[in-house]
């Protein structure tokens, strides 16, 4: 009797073991078709199935949209454009295999955001694979990520669109592989190449690098495919960011406190040979980049009298020849220097569902062979749950947008460019779990 109710308990198991094991195939096999489906990842948020502590697969998912008003943008050319934005979707896929070995899928809609209704709505928009990633993930020291990843310069870059400390915090000139151009250099920010990472204490504050290797931009002018070389060095002061959640070598522009005080310096880099120009007047890519995060609890340890955070960057990039422009085929970058300054205050106190956080944005834009541009931004975000919930308003006043943002060809930082100074309004949301 003994023998067969201990074989009665070891058949049930066994079924429950297998029964799991279905659950855990099922919800992975839906998830994967959702995210075919649909838009991907980020990595901060989302449900987990489980089947032991080095086999899961974690699925999220993200939006942002927004309302603009925008001077003189109307089809009359004297009125406000007034239009609503489906800026992002993302559905997230994350898992882990093996004690040691991680992956990532992401996808987007992209041009969700053209139309508005009418015709072309529903033609322009499509769902895209943004990130692919293998992860290799040992020890704090030696980490490798390959695949279809962000290539590692600059704060900006790593924060992602749902990150940063304001709604739109992409102002200033892009990284070849952001343009977005129709070009073979990436695109999102992203490129197909590997990462290798990792972080140290050195007894005063905690050091990241990051190096990596990516295809670039391949064909006109880059003849010979010569590839494209990127890395990252970070210091933080004060406390340790990287010991937290943040992704492999991903950021944040802001933890709200959270992290206690925090100050990280940092200094980026990239270089391609003949990443830019045109086949006739090639030209290597290079750009450099240090930014800045500074985040501060007022009061006590605790935030009592809220939280000052600051992100503060300098870009210099160096591309293309005038010649250059005057050819249609150009793969045209910015070449110039660019700066921003953010400064936000988190207010303590809880009013409804979230906190108040104001803030004033300086963005300037200075090109070698093209005009100067520049816009103030004023504004508040309304926290609801960090980064998973956030209510952002907010008014633009400067020129940026009407001398060109980013654009293919000749592009928006030619000679000659013109444009007014000119006001918009923007109110937007953000949610994602």
């Amino acid at each position: 009797m003994k023998v067969d109710q201990t074989r009665e308990a070891v058949t049930m198991k066994v079924a429950q073991k297998r029964r799991w094991k279905i659950l855990v195939v099922a919800g992975a096999t839906m998830a994967l078709v959702a995210g075919m489906a649909s838009t991907l990842p980020s990595a901060y948020a989302g449900g987990t199935i489980k089947a032991d502590d080095d086999h899961w697969i974690n699925l999220g998912m993200g939006m942002r949209t927004s309302f603009s008003a925008v001077e003189d943008a109307a089809p009359s050319g004297t009125d406000y454009a007034k239009k609503f934005n489906v800026d992002n979707a993302r559905i997230y896929i994350n898992g882990q295999v093996h004690k040691y070995l991680k992956f990532t899928f992401n996808t987007e809609c992209f041009n969700c955001s053209v139309g508005g209704g009418g015709s072309g709505f529903a033609s322009n928009e499509n769902i895209g694979l943004i990130d692919a990633i293998g992860k290799i993930e040992y020890n704090q020291y030696v980490n490798f990520w390959f695949g279809r990843t962000l290539v590692p310069t600059e704060r900006g870059e790593l924060n992602g669109p749902f990150y940063h400390p304001t709604y739109d915090g992409f102002r200033t000139p892009f990284f070849p592989a952001d343009s977005n151009n129709g070009n073979n250099a990436g695109a999102f920010g992203r490129d197909n190449g590997v990462v290798y990472f990792g972080r140290v204490d050195p007894g005063f504050g905690h050091l990241q690098y990051v190096g990596s290797v990516f295809t670039g931009l391949l064909g006109s002018p880059n003849q010979e495919a010569n590839l494209t070389y990127a890395g990252r060095i970070t210091y933080n002061l004060l406390g340790d960011e990287f010991s937290h959640e943040n992704p492999g070598y991903y950021t944040a522009g802001t933890y709200y406190g959270g992290y206690g005080d925090l100050l990280a310096i940092a200094v980026g880099g990239q270089h391609q040979k003949n990443g830019s120009g045109s086949l006739a007047n090639p030209h290597d890519f290079d750009g450099i980049v240090t930014d800045l995060l500074f985040e501060k609890l007022l009061g006590d340890d605790k935030g009592s009298a809220g939280v000052l955070t600051v992100n503060a960057e300098f870009k210099r990039m160096w591309a293309q020849n005038v010649a250059a422009y005057l050819d249609p085929t150009c793969f045209c970058q910015f070449d110039g220097n660019s700066a921003y300054a953010t400064v936000l205050y988190l207010m303590p106190n809880k009013i409804g569902w979230g906190q108040f956080q104001p803030y004033g944005r300086y963005t300037t834009i200075s090109p070698t062979d093209s005009s100067y541009r520049s816009d103030w931004e004023f504004g508040t975000n309304y926290i609801i749950s960090g980064f998973n919930a956030r209510v952002s308003a907010y008014y633009r006043y400067g020129d940026i947008i009407t001398k060109g943002f980013v654009g293919p060809g000749v592009g928006p930082y030619a000679p000659g460019v013109t444009g007014a100074e000119i006001s918009s309004f923007h109110v937007a949301i953000q949610m994602q779990y």
